[in-house]
């Protein structure tokens, strides 16, 4: 009997790995692509990762939810609890209320897999809103990546309405508040309102389809649509090269940092496992939307302190400030609703899906861009961009108003006032301040001798030998102390 060396079955393991690949090659064509790919160049940047953070989010969604999608069971038929949680015993409460308890108490890690579930659904949304700043304030946006910045804001549109979708299915006291409102606002819109409440809704609130219709586009719909358009982005990115921040030896011809593989496949893969270490820390550790403490929802009741999810609070914010006016012309009439929930939304995104052509527009900058600004070098994008944010601040933390008051023995009609002032005055009040502070930081830049990279030269010594002219001459001045 023969025995075969240790050094020979290695020899032959790889040829037999190599024989195989050469097959695949030959009949899918990949080796060449995946040989351009891994060789991308990535920059070292901390920043550039919030991306990965929203994709790693995302994979933990997908498989915390699958699942949870073999012991969850959608429908709105009543039925009497009879399960593990001993406060709800005899209670008549909807299947898909019915199934979540069960799910959290009663099925083997059930309630962590929800938690963890949960959690990830906040970090994918965050995560996308924090890449999405980082983008704008640098200018990521601008020519050629008009298209995977519009993908970008398409994909935070469906993670808020995928994430609302999941935390309304399981029809508790909150959720089902959360989709009051909903129904409310989808009802306003003016003349496509009541077909669109009934096509989703099927008939009048709360409705005998809701949630199963829900249901299929929570765990269906919605996911296939934002894995397609994560594997759209992600190939825009291949195929445009990265962006990267001005520097030595950075042009726009290069990009400076380290190849896909394998230093930065290595340095993603820990930076996915860290994330999934952490969601699932969070999930064991701390407690989130505990279904079984607000009860199954009743249309007749209405939970005071209901607040929804962080990336829906500036909606309810919204519909808390906005004063009960109403429009009647021509025979229709548009309800209060419409204006802060379904008309504000719409002029939000529509102004993030313009923005590239419309700085493009008033600027007149219609070149290719691979280098980023910082963020004071661009005084009116950043003035806007803080504006806009200290905007949605005060219509999120407007969410909370009846807690802010409760909390710190106020008035609810004060805390109401006092978040319709801030709605108006904050946002110019800190567009200023930004835009004097964009300044300032920029002609210090110039006394030190720095120039951005993509701007000439030229226009920046003019400035530099205006500001040390002014300089002087403030020195000449005569004193007029004393």
């Amino acid at each position: 009997m023969t025995t075969t060396s240790p050094a020979r079955r290695q020899k032959r393991d790889k040829l037999l790995t190599r024989r195989a690949a050469r097959w695949l090659d030959a009949r899918l064509g990949g080796a060449k692509y995946a040989r351009t790919a891994l060789g991308k160049v990535f920059p070292d940047h901390w920043s550039f990762l919030l991306g990965e953070l929203a994709l790693y989010a995302f994979v933990v969604l997908l498989a915390t939810g699958v699942y949870l999608t073999f012991f969850f069971h959608p429908g709105n038929q009543i039925v009497t609890y009879h399960g593990s949680y001993a406060p709800l015993h005899g209670v008549q409460m909807s299947e898909a209320y019915r199934s979540a308890v069960e799910l959290s108490f009663d099925v083997r890690a059930g309630l962590v897999m929800r938690q963890i579930h949960h959690w990830a659904a906040l970090l994918f949304v965050a995560s996308i809103v924090v890449h999405l700043m980082r983008i704008f304030f640098t200018g990521a946006f601008r020519r050629p990546r008009e298209v995977n910045w519009m993908i970008g804001v398409l994909l935070l549109i469906l993670a808020i309405f995928n994430g609302f979708a999941g935390y309304s299915l399981l029809d508790d006291q909150l959720s089902g508040t959360g989709l009051r409102i909903a129904y409310s606002i989808t009802l306003s819109i003016p003349l496509a309102g009541t077909w669109l409440a009934s096509l989703l809704f099927g008939g009048e609130f709360p409705g005998p389809d809701i949630i199963d219709r829900l249901y299929v586009i929570h765990i269906l719909l919605l996911p296939a649509v934002i894995a397609l358009l994560i594997g759209i982005h992600l190939f825009l990115v291949v195929r445009h090269k990265h962006t990267q921040f001005g520097g030595m030896g950075r042009t726009e011809e290069n990009v400076v940092g380290e190849a896909v593989w394998p230093s930065f496949a290595f340095k993603s893969l820990g930076l996915m496992m860290l994330v999934a270490a952490v969601l699932a820390a969070l999930g064991g550790l701390a407690q989130i939307n505990p279904i079984w403490l607000y009860g199954p929802f009743d249309p007749a009741e209405v939970s005071s302190a209901s607040q929804p999810d962080w990336y829906m609070g500036w909606l309810d914010g919204s519909l808390r400030l906005f004063p009960p006016l109403e429009i009647r012309a021509f025979g229709f009439e548009v309800p209060a609703p419409f204006f802060p929930g379904a008309l504000l939304a719409g002029i939000t995104f529509g102004l993030l899906f313009a923005w590239p052509s419309l700085e493009a527009l008033f600027t007149g900058d219609r070149r290719v861009h691979h280098l980023l600004d910082r963020p004071r070098d661009r005084p009116v994008r950043t003035s806007l961009g803080v504006a806009t944010l200290s905007f949605y601040t005060v219509l999120t933390l407007a969410a909370s108003n009846d807690v802010i008051a409760t909390t710190f023995g106020l008035s609810v009609n004060a805390v109401l006032l006092t978040f319709r002032a801030l709605v108006i005055v904050l946002p110019p009040i800190a567009a200023l301040v930004t835009y004097r502070l964009c300044n300032e930081l920029q002609a210090r830049d110039i006394a030190g001798g720095y120039v951005p990279p993509d701007r000439p030269r030229v226009r920046w010594e003019l400035l530099r030998f205006w500001r040390w002219r002014a300089m002087r001459r403030a020195s000449r001045a005569p004193s007029t102390a004393g």
